[in-house]
């Protein structure tokens, strides 16, 4: 199943009312959750600023890395939340598959707190 990608600024703000708005930090990103718009249809969002890759070239390494990360573990994302992703810097020295239990590890921690929220 491919997901759809956040585009729009807005949908990127995570409200801090938001019941599902969980956040999961890693050596090498970050993610936020909240509230998808309709159940089944979720979304994921990648930042990637220029503050903290200086060149076109680290962004768009970056940007790949955390896609394959997700198409790799896209089973254990929950449908009714939308990922936001933030890397950091460390991510470009990452290997796949550190990157790749790295994201496993989060969207299970995710899964976790969700669980834990709707009981």
């Amino acid at each position: 199943m491919k997901h759809k990608t956040i585009l729009n600024h807005k949908d990127f703000l995570v409200s801090s009312n938001d019941v599902h708005g969980f956040v999961v930090r890693t050596d090498d990103f970050m993610v936020k959750t909240k509230s998808s718009k309709e159940y089944g249809n979720n979304r994921y969002g990648l930042v990637v600023t220029k503050k903290n890759f200086k060149f076109a070239v680290q962004r768009n390494r970056a940007k790949r890395l955390l896609r394959d990360w997700i198409a790799f573990n896209e089973d254990l994302m929950l449908p009714d939340l939308d990922y936001i992703l933030i890397a950091k810097t460390s991510v470009l020295e990452c290997s796949r598959e550190k990157g790749r239990k790295a994201m496993r590890d989060a969207f299970k921690e995710i899964a976790k707190l969700y669980e834990q929220n709707v009981k």
